[in-house]
């Protein structure tokens, strides 16, 4: 009995530190969403801004680290994002109150705690924000293809995943005037060549480039370059929608190359069908995006 007696004490008191100590979550809330993790990772960046929160930790695609403040309390909130299918995911986010966490866990087996109330409208404003979100594009994955070989006149630049449409439209006016003025004939729409993207940082590096049909006598600009792309195996979607967040494809791409056991390289190509001076419907915007894959 005493054995016995020892076992039971033993089992409440390793419950009682695993509960008050080593449990991650004051609270947590789960739900499903049509998008893929790198779509929903992005998505919830832009809220977290609009918020003001805090992104603490990305440590890949599937999950974020991110700090709210409430009055006298910050509320810490590990979300993690896991592909169901080809178009949904599980998210589910663990929230602790990192100044309180002690008491809520005390009081929580003793009816409802003010955390649960607030955590679950806060996920519920994001769950919100990313539906609409996904109103706004669409993706069409059209499988294996390849990039379309064309000669180029490009300015290199760099930033931010969510800027590469403002490094678009800054630049448009310096390489299309060039060539415009110098009788350099065009030969396609418009598109950006990425030669580096860090996944965990949100950042690229792009060549934002003109096809053109090559000329003996190309324009000199300290800015901008030539260079030819070559054509390549690619898997490709169509997207419509804001090219703002035309990057919603790249990760339809990665999870498809992943899915069909293909080594993608991570460097996206995005053509752009339209002007969006002349189109307010963002989603008649039309974008091809081609994500190479390796030999």
């Amino acid at each position: 009995m005493k054995k016995l007696g020892f076992l039971v004490v033993g089992g409440i008191l390793l419950i009682a530190v695993w509960y008050f100590f080593i449990y991650p979550a004051d609270y947590v809330v789960a739900f499903n969403a049509n998008a893929l993790p790198g779509t929903i990772n992005q998505t919830l960046k832009t809220w977290n801004g609009e918020i003001d929160g805090d992104i603490s930790k990305n440590d890949d695609l599937g999950s974020v680290t991110q700090s709210l403040k409430f009055n006298d309390s910050t509320h810490i909130y590990q979300w993690k994002f896991e592909a169901i299918s080809d178009t949904s995911s599980r998210v589910s986010v663990s929230i602790k109150d990192s100044e309180h966490s002690f008491m809520n866990r005390i009081k929580k087996p003793f009816g409802d705690i003010s955390i649960e109330k607030r955590s679950a409208s806060t996920a519920k404003d994001f769950y919100d924000y990313l539906n609409e979100h996904l109103e706004e594009f669409k993706i069409t994955y059209d499988g294996e293809s390849e990039i379309p070989t064309t000669y180029c006149a490009y300015i290199s630049l760099s930033g931010k995943q969510v800027t590469k449409a403002s490094g678009m439209m800054r630049n448009y006016n310096l390489l299309n005037g060039l060539l415009y003025h110098n009788g350099i004939s065009l030969n396609g729409p418009p598109f950006i060549e990425v030669t580096y993207w860090d996944m965990k940082t949100d950042s690229i590096n792009y060549n934002f480039c003109f096809p053109i049909i090559r000329s003996e006598k190309l324009p000199e600009h300290p800015l901008v370059k030539y260079k030819r792309l070559f054509s390549k195996k690619a898997l490709k979607a169509t997207y419509n929608g804001n090219y703002i967040t035309s990057d919603r494809a790249w990760y339809t791409l990665l999870h498809k190359a992943e899915e069909l056991g293909l080594k993608a390289a991570p460097k996206p190509i995005e053509f752009f069908y339209n002007n969006p001076k002349f189109d307010a419907d963002e989603l008649n915007w039309k974008a091809e995006i081609y994500l190479p894959l390796k030999e």
